[in-house]
């Protein structure tokens, strides 16, 4: 694996670049884009289990930390916007192809819960990506308008931020959310009972999935974009790549399982699969091996077919 970097505009990407066994410089590879998670970083699923794992079967393996994220550049920090994050991978393809070991015309792309929805919407305008693969991958934008499930949520949001907008713009400190609780220990102490909230804080707040940068912070003043937009919007017309859907036979409250069976139903891919991996959750997914193992032995022979 190497570190490398490469440009958004002005900005620096972060990214690791996971190479074959054996990799020969003068060899010509097929590539894949690897995307984490909203609120997560290059060093965990989306690049040590899956971009490792898609590297150890022969591709080149480019996962990247977001832009206003991670070890990437981008002032203020913790941006999720969705116009940016599609951006992103579009720099990604640009990078590839500059690649001598890269076959240009093998590059396909992987996106892992909200990295999975932004995938599936770059490879809509994105047509270097030539397969697309999700696995428990989220709709953000819908997530994010559903908020507390009454009918005006995203409304009510919308007028928070543009309230705390006004005030960032006149001087007040940033509001800046953390998504999880410090430890399962306090989410315990709070009452949480959502099986993804407990299961994301088990992930990401203890060894099992802990990076410094895979924070899990957001900046409340710039989610705007985010309520208004759909990962999903004119897949009917846009998306005909062949697509591999990957979920979690346990639906929890961020909607990955429902969202997966509206993308296979919407993708205008004539070559289209989903795969329910019985009994395992969201995070299952990003981590423990009975369920990644079941999601590579999809994946792995999808992109061997199309790349």
């Amino acid at each position: 694996m190497e570190s490398v970097t490469f440009k958004n505009k002005s900005l620096d990407v972060a990214a690791d670049l996971y190479l074959p066994p054996g990799f020969e410089p003068d060899r010509r590879y097929a590539a894949i884009v690897s995307a984490h998670p909203i609120g997560s970083c290059k060093e965990q699923t989306s690049g040590d289990v899956y971009g490792a794992k898609l590297a150890e079967a022969g591709y080149v393996v480019l996962a990247f930390d977001a832009t206003h994220q991670g070890a990437s550049g981008g002032e203020p920090r913790w941006i999720e916007d969705p116009g940016l994050r599609v951006e992103d991978f579009r720099c990604a393809a640009d990078y590839l192809v500059t690649l001598d070991c890269v076959d240009e015309d093998r590059i396909g792309v992987l996106g892992i819960c909200g990295g999975g929805g932004y995938a599936v919407n770059a490879a809509m305008t994105e047509r270097r990506f030539k397969a697309v693969g999700t696995v428990t991958g989220v709709n953000f934008g819908r997530m994010m308008r559903e908020g507390d499930l009454s009918p005006d949520a995203a409304i009510n949001t919308l007028d928070a931020v543009a309230k705390q907008r006004t005030a960032e713009a006149r001087g007040a400190e940033p509001r800046i959310d953390v998504a999880l609780p410090d430890s399962p220990e306090k989410a315990a102490e709070l009452g949480i009972t959502a099986l993804d909230v407990l299961e994301a804080t088990k992930y990401y707040r203890t060894d099992r999935g802990q990076q410094s940068n895979g924070v899990n912070k957001s900046l409340f003043s710039r989610m705007g974009p985010a309520i208004g937009w759909d990962a999903y919007h004119l897949a009917e017309q846009l998306l005909t790549q062949p697509l591999q859907i990957v979920v979690g036979g346990i639906a929890g409250e961020f909607g990955a399982y429902r969202d997966g069976f509206e993308l296979f139903n919407r993708a205008r891919s004539e070559e289209k699969d989903i795969l329910v991996v019985p009994g395992q959750s969201h995070y299952d997914m990003y981590w423990k091996p009975e369920a990644t193992e079941q999601a590579l032995a999809a994946l792995i022979p999808f992109y061997n077919k199309h790349l």
